[in-house]
């Protein structure tokens, strides 16, 4: 399985996949209304999903996405089109909220060790927006990494990145110019084989141009900034490219507005976590309570009024207001196990397979 592991699959996966005999192992690395482009030892295929996948499929999330590795057959006696029959248990995944689809998720990419968060010093630049995604990124098991594009365009660099140290905790950033090639080389240091990164932003935040560079062509369309400072969209569809010098990434359409379904408050948020410790009630709510550490902070200057009411904000779209990182925690394992009634019965099933086992 040389060109899958060129493509990611490791230890992991292949315990997993030769659960499965009878198919072969592919990984999506593109997909187009319902159908999917898969790489295997074989090459590249044109895949959809069958019956019985697509019958037991119940949400977006149970279909495949780009990054996903798949168990997949031949159809009939075409030689570059299959049937994906099982997608393998993801070990990490970037997902929002479905738009226009009440309580759906979708999964923008999957098995990614890397999110590049890419935002622009010009009009781009937006603190608030950067939290959603921090959010999200840490949600997803990935590490986050900020670039921070076209610094060639902003005079004030170095107060921008001041201030986004105290929202991008913990996290690394680079700054990367057009005009300066070498910036871009930055970007390869987290780039190694086997390794998948996905890269997000809003449109004409330089993803593309990005990646285009460390690819060394033109894979993808660039396009010029608009005269409102926006981005146009040169990305439709979610993409996967193997890098000529080792490593994986996956560009994805410029996403402005990114709808929470899931968020890690206590990592995008250290900060504000580290501060709840000190409250006088453990279920401190930040608000009204006596003895509020995190008020105090504000009160002080020590922490920022607005990344508070940004904090208010998330947690109430991902539906944590009131509860603390143990019962956020616990509430997010009994998402996952929703289908057979919470992780309680989960753990029931389970012991009754056990006590089944001859």
């Amino acid at each position: 399985m040389n060109i899958l592991k060129q493509y990611g699959l490791n230890e992991r996966f292949a315990t997993e996949a030769a659960m499965y005999p009878d198919f072969q192992t592919g990984r999506v690395i593109s997909q187009y209304n319902g159908l999917y482009k898969v790489i295997t030892e074989g090459g590249e295929l044109l895949a959809e999903i069958s019956g019985k996948y697509r019958y037991e499929a119940h949400t977006l999330e149970d279909y495949p996405a780009v990054g996903d590795f798949v168990m997949l057959d031949r159809a009939g006696s075409a030689q570059n089109t299959g049937i994906i029959h099982k997608c393998l248990t993801r070990k990490s995944s970037f997902n929002r909220k479905a738009a226009g689809i009440k309580n759906e998720t979708q999964v923008v990419a999957a098995n990614i060790d890397t999110v590049f968060i890419c935002m622009s010093l010009n009009s781009d630049y937006n603190l608030r927006r950067l939290e959603r995604y921090l959010s999200i990124a840490w949600d997803s098991r990935a590490v986050p990494v900020v670039i921070l594009t076209k610094a060639d365009l902003c005079g004030d660099a170095e107060q921008k990145l001041a201030e986004l140290a105290s929202v991008a905790i913990g996290v690394d950033t680079i700054v990367t110019s057009y005009i300066d090639p070498l910036s871009c080389e930055k970007v390869r240091a987290y780039l190694s084989e086997g390794k998948t990164a996905s890269f997000i932003g809003s449109s004409g935040a330089g993803k593309s141009t990005l990646i285009n560079r460390l690819a060394g062509k033109e894979l993808f369309a660039t396009g010029e900034i608009r005269g409102d400072g926006k981005g146009r969209h040169t990305t439709t569809r979610r993409e996967l490219v193997l890098l000529p010098q080792g490593g994986i990434v996956i560009d994805t359409p410029g996403m402005r507005e990114l709808g929470i379904e899931s968020a890690d408050l206590s990592k995008a948020f250290s900060d504000i976590d580290e501060l709840s410790e000190r409250c006088r009630f453990r279920d401190c709510s930040h608000k009204n309570e006596p003895g509020c550490a995190v008020k105090a902070a504000v009160d002080a200057g020590i922490l920022g009024e607005r990344r508070l009411e940004s904090y208010f904000k998330l947690e109430k779209e991902a539906g944590y207001e009131g509860l603390n990182s143990k019962q956020i925690e616990t509430q997010k394992i009994n998402t996952m196990f929703a289908g057979v009634g919470g992780i309680k019965n989960a753990r029931k099933l389970a012991q009754e397979k056990h006590r089944q086992k001859p």
